[in-house]
């Protein structure tokens, strides 16, 4: 009962964090609009900036923390830091009409969900894979479709408060799960099996395997891909004249594809492996890139159809290479989840923060970016054939999995 009680928590955990992490960019026009945060579209651009830094941060310092402090303590500290997140969010509008001040709670608050992210998610991940070791790849996706499920919600919730009038409905909703998620973990045992599937946790400096930096430089390059279709595609559909719904079902359309792909792939692994799968996804976010970089003003419906091939390209990346890492790199386990999460947020921030002086300085649309980020995504699929190549020393440390 308390192992079933510890998976409860741990994929709860990944449900809310999903949710947590898109209500920012979710409530994008409450921040943006002259009659409440009145932020520019460089001030709304900047709030991330935080968040990008303390998510890297914390997700490379986290496993050093874990071997200090335990993987129970690091899962806490990660939903406390979110919990705040929520509660800065929700009290800014108290001083919103204090433009610098309200700003500068926003960034504290961006700052939070970073390091909560950075803290949570590499954590929950190796719980997942260490409670489930025979089904290490599957329990992955589920906890990462989970996730998915949640930043599909997000924009959901938002629009719904928004309607009632009452927008800071949605922290607060967060923030009460979080606090009740945080009651419940706290009597758990969250250790023992769990952390010792974390192999590794050496004192000392962890030294990665040098073949580790290819599964880094995956991770990057999937944070570029998984980035210009999350955190562009509103704007690119209102560039080509959808409305303000189409451009947010864009946005819902691509989050609601990666978390059916998580779970598609994993209900399918028997007939369709995964590392079959990694190596054919990127070739699907390809396509999607090409398809979106011809759109016509005219047809912007099929605009939610390329994102939703571009989300179905992205799905299952992210996990599987967490779990593809965390069985290969088992001496070094306990830092694999924590050393990805950091590169694919360096991928995020790239993504994020790079469209802009490409637009401004270059001259340079969305169109030809998205046609440029092909080339990202045909090295991510290069990438994608070494990872899942087996090593001959590594060969039996990742059996395929059994239902």
């Amino acid at each position: 009962m308390a192992r079933r009680h510890e998976i409860a928590a741990v994929y709860g955990a990944g449900l809310i964090q999903g949710v947590a992490l898109v209500t920012f960019p979710a409530a994008s026009t409450v921040f943006t609009s002259a009659s409440e945060y009145g932020l520019s579209s460089t001030e709304y651009g900047g709030m991330f900036v935080p968040q990008a830094i303390t998510a890297i941060g914390s997700a490379l310092l986290g496993a050093g923390l874990t071997r200090r402090l335990g993987a129970k303590r690091i899962y806490l500290l990660g939903l406390v830091a979110n919990l705040l997140a929520m509660a800065l969010l929700g009290l800014s509008r108290l001083v919103m009409n204090e433009h610098s001040l309200a700003y500068a709670v926003l960034l504290v608050a961006t700052a939070c969900l970073g390091t909560g992210f950075g803290l949570t998610v590499p954590t929950v991940n190796t719980f997942a894979a260490a409670f489930f070791p025979q089904k290490m790849d599957k329990a992955v996706l589920a906890l990462n479709a989970l996730l998915g499920s949640g930043t599909a919600l997000a924009p959901v919730f938002v629009a719904l408060f928004v309607g009632l009038g009452y927008w800071w409905g949605l922290p607060v909703l967060v923030g009460a799960l979080i606090l009740g998620l945080l009651a419940f973990s706290a009597r758990l045992p969250l250790r023992e099996t769990a952390e010792a599937g974390g192999a590794g946790a050496q004192s000392g400096r962890i030294k990665f395997p040098q073949r580790f930096w290819m599964f880094a430089a995956f991770a990057l390059l999937y944070g570029v891909c998984e980035t210009m279709n999350g955190n562009w595609a509103s704007l690119y559909m209102k560039a080509l004249g959808a409305s303000a719904t189409q451009a947010s079902l864009a946005l819902t359309v691509f989050w609601g594809m990666v978390t059916a792909g998580r779970v598609l792939f994993a209900a399918i692994e028997k007939w369709f492996p995964e590392r079959a799968v990694c190596q054919v996804l990127p070739l699907l976010v390809a396509a999607g890139f090409v398809a979106t970089a011809f759109l016509q003003p005219a047809n912007p419906p099929l605009g939610i159809l390329a994102f939703a091939l571009a989300g179905l390209g992205c799905s299952a990346l992210l996990p599987l290479i967490i779990s593809f890492g965390t069985a290969q790199f088992k001496t070094v386990a306990a830092s694999v989840a924590g050393g990805l999460i950091a590169f694919y947020q360096i991928g995020y921030g790239i993504a994020a923060f790079g469209v802009g002086p490409l637009q401004t300085h270059m001259g340079l649309g969305l169109d030809a970016i998205y046609g440029g980020a092909t080339a990202v995504s045909i090295a991510l699929a290069v990438f994608a054939v070494l990872v899942t190549r087996r090593p001959a020393q590594h060969a039996t440390q990742a059996p395929p999995l059994r239902m």
